[in-house]
């Protein structure tokens, strides 16, 4: 089971690093779907493997100087995102406590994400059509930016679709600018997380399954980050409306999953 999970993290980290999504919206869905480790466990797995994929994707663009990441917005939005992610922790944990089971917010944290992905798909299809804004207001960039980092706490995703839909809306950006500047948000949102994670206590967690899916989740940023340079806009695009329709699918099959336990 841990060579799965392994290989789960890895290749999610790699279509996370192509369309800017961190991989957690992947790998939470997935590891939820087998119902082997505790809704909390894998919200901590999923982010620490997302914030070890980010911030070498991050890193490196920073240091090869080929970044597109847009400092004027995308540090409001990530400092937004950071505050929303601490907001959204909290938030996971009160809804948690009104079940008896802990798990039964799985239910909640998939029909959530199923909406959210849903509506996302059916943007990015239609994203021709729609009229997009560029905003530049440094309160605004900070409140959009808290909302994101608390949708992808509570959600343990990271940050997932719904970064890149606002940026394509909000900001006007081109897929894998929108992609870059999404990773430097959830970058931000996930460091935040984690050290409120660590401040708190976080489950037992075998050691072993966390450093794997890190290091996995590292390999994973290398190559994505080599065949995002390598692809264009359209292929971008195109894999993740495929992502999107395989990740719906595997929500419904949440739902009905944690309903059930």
């Amino acid at each position: 089971m841990y060579i799965l999970f392994f290989l789960i993290s890895f290749f999610a980290s790699i279509i996370g690093a192509i369309c800017g999504i961190g991989g957690g919206i992947i790998i939470k869905p997935v590891m939820d779907a087998f119902g082997v480790l505790d809704v909390s466990v894998i919200n901590f797995l999923s982010g620490c493997t997302v914030l070890s994929m980010t911030t070498y994707s991050v890193c490196k663009s920073f240091v090869a100087k080929d970044s597109s990441v847009n400092m004027k917005t995308g540090t409001p939005l990530a400092i937004g995102a950071a505050i929303g992610g601490l907001i959204g922790k909290e938030l996971f944990s009160m809804v948690a406590s009104l079940f008896a089971s802990p798990n039964t917010a799985g239910a909640v944290q998939a029909f959530v994400l199923l909406l959210i992905t849903l509506g996302t798909l059916i943007y990015t299809i239609q994203k021709d059509k729609i009229k997009t804004y560029k905003v530049t207001n440094l309160l605004a960039c900070i409140g959009i930016g808290l909302l994101l980092g608390c949708f992808s706490s509570f959600l343990g995703i990271g940050g997932g679709p719904i970064n890149l839909v606002v940026l394509y809306f909000f900001f006007t950006m081109k897929t894998k600018e929108a992609a870059q500047n999404s990773l430097y948000i959830i970058l931000f949102s996930q460091g935040a997380s984690l050290i409120s994670n660590l401040i708190s206590g976080v489950a037992s967690i075998d050691l072993t399954l966390l450093v794997g899916m890190i290091l996995c989740g590292i390999l994973g940023g290398i190559f994505g980050r080599k065949i995002n340079k390598k692809i264009v806009d359209s292929t971008v695009d195109k894999l993740f409306i495929g992502l999107m329709i395989v990740i719906i699918c595997i929500n419904i099959y949440n739902i009905f999953h944690y309903s059930v336990m």
